[in-house]
């Protein structure tokens, strides 16, 4: 989940492309889980764009708009009282300098593990915070699951929950991560007509199976094409969009290959 602060409106779209995105760009390929296709369209999805996005997920509303706001009043919070969540090892609360390889970009996060209970400590209402976070979490992961099932399904895995299981397996090594681009002054200074390189989150693939993203209802999120072209993703508060991870690209028994970023 992605939170952007009412001034930085154009905060997450500031990233400098290697090579400019296409002037007709192709449409995001649109699932509806609730449709009977909807097997047949996720794998078409990946075969040719590596992303989508979903619809009819099933998340309910009301527990992406608590956790929206929980996570807001966490990152209005000071820095001292954010810090008191731990430092990022590789969990809690991170600033800045995103990942082991040291990247540096215009943001914060807190990073959790999606089956060990959080440390929340220096938040308003803890409490609040991780019912929120368990309500939604639970709903996303049942979604991930279906789409997981899915994919095996198309791709003649089985069983059928093999990449599932990862995910709910008490074991599982799946993250959950709530970014934060705050206003930036240079950002500002660009829009002014000045040049900035400011990046919010860099250009990265995503190790995973599969990234779940959501973001509040403003633009930035880019992805590049085969031919690497970066386009647009519009934003889309009310759906989540789908990445094709490095595992999945990778498994032998897939073939699934699209380089997505």
């Amino acid at each position: 989940m992605v939170i952007l602060s009412k001034p930085a409106i154009e905060q997450f779209g500031c990233i400098r492309n290697k090579q400019a995105a296409t002037l007709f760009p192709p449409l995001i390929p649109l699932v509806d889980l609730s449709k009977p296709d909807s097997r047949q369209q996720i794998i078409k999805a990946c075969e040719e764009f590596g992303f989508f996005k979903v619809i009819n997920h099933g998340v309910p509303m009301d527990f992406i708009s608590r956790l929206e706001s929980e996570a807001t009043k966490f990152f209005s919070l000071p820095l001292s009282e954010k810090e008191k969540t731990g430092q990022p090892k590789p969990y809690g609360y991170g600033n800045k300098r995103i990942g082991p390889n040291g990247d540096v970009g215009w943001v914060e996060y807190l990073l959790l593990t999606t089956n060990q209970d959080p440390n929340l400590l220096g938040t308003e209402n803890p409490e609040s915070f991780r019912i929120a976070l368990d309500n939604y979490m639970a709903a996303v992961k049942k979604m991930a699951c279906e789409i997981l099932e899915m994919i095996a399904d198309g791709l003649k895995i089985q069983p059928r929950n093999v990449l599932s299981k990862l995910m709910m397996d008490e074991q599982s090594d799946s993250v959950f991560r709530l970014n934060h681009y705050p206003p930036c002054p240079e950002v500002v200074q660009s829009l002014n007509g000045t040049s900035s390189n400011v990046i919010g989150f860099g250009e990265h693939t995503d190790p995973q199976i599969i990234s779940v993203l959501r973001s509040n209802n403003t633009s930035g999120l880019q992805i590049s094409l085969r031919d690497g072209t970066w386009i647009s993703v519009p934003p889309d508060q009310y759906s989540f969009f789908i990445n094709v991870g490095d595992s999945l690209q990778v498994n032998p028994e897939a073939y699934i290959h699209i380089p997505t970023r």
